[in-house]
């Protein structure tokens, strides 16, 4: 990497991006630009800009990416119904394509060779940012100083810092690894690397314990125009703002933590505490919704690729043309999914309570148990007698 002249680093502020911008100048002999983006991570980034430079970069990014995330990134991936192993709502993974992008296109803008990241060599964010960045320029190379250093821990890099002049101030209050974005707030490490402990108190962001939620509930109407949620309570807001006031909604009744082992894509099994309060209850809304504007053959063949998307997400193939192949089939499916549904929130639940659409599927007077016209019930025998054709042919066989 001789050939490394000037590099785009992804900068949060911390200890670990602070020493990797320095190890980076000394260790390549090149220049640093940093891209700090703000996703809705609600920590304070004012000051940020001169930090970086005081660490050394020679021009600091801070750049707010919300609606872009909410938009084009969360909204996408909530039509598909993404759901990792059945119970992961993708917050660190659907966050991570965006800020790639933003890297290489810094890259190309300030003339780098390269990008850089923080993730460490056991996670899944390395192959994210990396598979990413691959799609969006191969011409790119990567620095991961986690996979090339000799530091082996936090207190490695508190000396480096020292050693170097870097202001890196560690708040030893929790003892987590967080990501927090406005879909989510994760936690791991600490106590929760022994999966029988029971999370700890500091592992609360956005959600109150469900033991501290309101004992009254509380009713809302989310309205949704082709999949994608567009007012809360009669208030239209954009799709940054509709996750915030979604967030604060389902947080203060304790809705959408997610403790759960999951398996990385690098292959280890890894325990993580996931608070997503607001995503929760848009797709517990938007699912619900389906179910009167979806035709059912329709539904069934998105369903069936669920597990699929969800996978290209967590494993970082989200630029990867079967990904936007596959989006392209979503979105269609999602034309009629328009209305409105309204919802309790109550004690870590979002509890659908009714739901209306212009292209509602449902007819009463097929559905009902009273007295109709349009349905002739002896019309079932028949039915039933051609699906058991091949079940009395087969029944007929013995064992």
């Amino acid at each position: 990497m001789s050939d490394i002249k000037k590099v785009v680093l992804a900068y949060s502020g911390g200890l670990d991006t602070s020493v990797i911008l320095t190890w980076i100048k000394n260790t390549y002999n090149c220049e640093v630009v940093t891209l700090t983006a703000d996703l809705g991570q609600g920590e304070e980034l004012n000051g940020i800009e001169e930090k970086a430079l005081k660490t050394g970069a020679i021009k600091a990014y801070v750049e707010d990416l919300q609606e872009e995330f909410a938009r084009d990134f969360i909204f996408p991936m909530m039509r598909a119904g993404a759901l990792y192993e059945g119970r992961y709502l993708l917050g660190t993974s659907i966050a991570r394509p965006l800020i790639s992008k933003r890297l290489v296109d810094i890259a190309h803008a300030e003339g780098c060779q390269a990008i850089a990241h923080g993730a460490t060599g056991k996670g899944n964010d390395q192959v994210r940012f990396e598979l990413a960045a691959a799609a969006l320029d191969p011409s790119l190379k990567t620095i991961a100083p986690w996979r090339e250093w000799d530091l082996t821990s936090r207190t490695d890099c508190l000396e480096y810092a020292a050693a170097n002049g870097i202001d890196a101030p560690v708040s030893h209050s929790k003892p987590y690894s967080c990501d927090r974005n406005l879909l989510h707030c994760s936690f791991e490490g600490g106590e929760l690397e022994d999966p029988w402990n029971e999370p700890g108190e500091f592992s609360y962001a956005m959600c109150v314990p469900v033991e501290q939620a309101p004992d009254e509930g509380e009713i809302i109407t989310i309205d949704f125009e082709q999949g994608d949620p567009v007012a809360v309570n009669n208030e239209r807001m954009s799709p940054a703002a509709i996750m915030i006031k979604l967030n604060e909604l389902g947080g203060r009744h304790g809705i959408g933590r997610v403790d759960m082992v999951e398996n990385r894509f690098v292959g280890m099994k890894s325990r993580g505490v996931y608070e997503t309060p607001g995503g929760t209850v848009l797709f517990s809304a938007r699912r619900d919704l389906e179910g009167i504007t979806m035709d059912r053959e329709v539904m069934h063949l998105r369903d069936s690729l669920i597990v699929r998307y969800s996978e290209m997400v967590y494993n970082g193939f989200w630029f990867a043309p079967e990904r936007v192949a596959l989006q392209a089939l979503v979105d269609d499916t999602q034309k009629r999914v328009t209305g409105s549904v309204r919802l309790k929130l109550y004690k870590g639940q979002a509890i659908p309570l009714g739901r209306k659409s212009p292209y509602s599927l449902y007819r009463e007077e097929l559905a009902t148990f009273e007295t109709d016209q349009v349905y002739n019930q002896a019309d079932a025998a028949g039915f039933i007698t051609l699906q058991g054709l091949r079940l009395r042919g087969y029944g007929t066989k013995g064992e």
